[in-house]
């Protein structure tokens, strides 16, 4: 009866050390990053028509569609007013806005991005009709016009 009781004590106790070494092995590797990425459609706009702006959102290969919260701050250059939109997930990893501007100029987007206790947040310009002045002056016109490629 002591060897079988011994018997069951060994084989709970290395179980229990096996459980434990999966458990450091898991706790030791880094989950991949979660990554955004910004798309503004078309990369120059009109003045009061529709912009698609999409962020594409994935870690690894997996497309994320359970972002804790995805917002959009959209703003014209050298305004201090930023414009904060809370974006709803669409398919595929993707968080989509439609936007239409009033006023010509340059703009700036920063998508808020926070994924599985991780934050990422892509910034883009794009122009509506024709350029104002950057809020960088080392951007050119080229620069903006890049930026979407």
């Amino acid at each position: 009866m002591k060897k079988f009781l011994f018997l069951i004590l060994f084989i709970v106790s290395v179980l229990s050390i096996s459980a434990c070494n999966n458990k450091d092995k898991k706790a030791d590797e880094l989950p991949e990053f979660v990554e955004v990425d910004l798309k503004v459609n078309p990369e120059k706009g009109k003045v009061n028509e529709p912009m698609v702006f999409e962020a594409k959102v994935t870690q690894g290969d997996e497309d994320v569609e359970d972002a804790e919260e995805v917002t959009f701050e959209i703003w014209r250059s050298k305004d201090e007013k930023h414009e904060k939109i809370k974006v709803e997930h669409t398919a595929d990893g993707i968080y989509r806005l439609e936007k239409s501007f009033q006023q010509e100029g340059t703009y700036y987007i920063i998508s808020h991005v926070t994924a599985r206790d991780m934050h990422n947040m892509p910034k883009k310009v794009f122009v509506v009709g024709t350029p104002s002045e950057p809020e960088d002056p080392s951007e050119s016109k080229h620069d903006m016009n890049m930026e979407g490629h």
